[in-house]
């Protein structure tokens, strides 16, 4: 059964795929937007994890997210991803390289949803790049239910605790966890119950709780008292991180 509904969703994922606007995303703005120290003036270590509506019609639904780093005394940002077209080229959809850490997505502009940076940042950033070159799911992409870039980014987070990141409701594929039906959440505490991120509950002091139905998370953040929304994302108070969440991510796209 489980098989079954693997394949469903691969078909799915695929049809998606093909009707996803590529090249009206390789023709759109990715000029920064000021969001990262200059790493010529920062010489302390920096971790960032950001998060950008998706380009087209998907942008209604989902964002994209990235993890950006620069260890101490580096004079420029290495970023981790997971990108489809990567796939269908190199085998692997994970990307590991340089570029601005803060350009647009799609021409849309990306958010801050986690920072961390001097004393011990150095130490994550190990981490880090160790967890990404072990993501299990790098030789497979799908944008619905996942494995997607936001699965990728919820696995570091797991992985890497100290940040706390709170994805929001509209990273769709953060709460897939392949064959394995229980998780930490994508904080790195609490709890998730998750089949193949179609069905599930999560539970943390970051995320508050959700319900994920077909993909799609609902829920309330009794902590940093906010809604959680598909669609919509995170409608109330900052979260708890300290990163605010503005309208681009949260409420419809740029």
């Amino acid at each position: 059964m489980r098989r079954a509904i693997q394949l469903l969703c691969r078909s799915l994922s695929a049809a998606v795929a093909a009707r996803a606007p590529s090249q009206e995303r390789r023709a759109t703005s990715s000029a920064p937007v000021c969001l990262a120290p200059d790493p010529a003036a920062t010489p302390e270590a920096v971790v960032q994890v950001y998060g950008a509506r998706c380009s087209g019609w998907l942008g209604y639904f989902g964002i994209h997210t990235w993890i950006a780093v620069k260890p101490a005394g580096a004079r420029a940002y290495t970023i981790y991803e997971v990108i489809d077209w990567r796939l269908r080229g190199s085998g692997s959809a994970v990307a590991i390289r340089r570029r601005a850490p803060d350009a647009r997505w799609g021409g849309n502009a990306p958010t801050v949803l986690a920072s961390k940076r001097g004393d011990g940042a150095d130490a994550l950033i190990e981490r880090i790049d160790r967890a990404a070159r072990e993501y299990p799911y790098a030789g497979e992409y799908a944008a619905w239910p996942g494995p997607n870039s936001n699965t990728f980014t919820a696995y570091i987070a797991r992985a890497v605790p100290e940040l706390a990141l709170d994805l929001p409701p509209t990273a769709i594929g953060k709460d897939f966890l392949g064959d394995r039906l229980y998780a930490t959440a994508p904080s790195g505490g609490g709890f998730q119950l998750s089949l193949l991120g179609l069905l599930g509950v999560l539970a943390s002091g970051v995320e508050g709780f959700e319900v994920n139905v077909l993909g799609l998370a609902f829920g309330i953040d009794p902590f940093s008292p906010a809604l959680r929304l598909p669609l919509v994302g995170r409608f109330g108070a900052a979260a708890s991180n300290g990163c605010g969440i503005p309208a681009s991510i949260t409420a419809g796209r740029s």
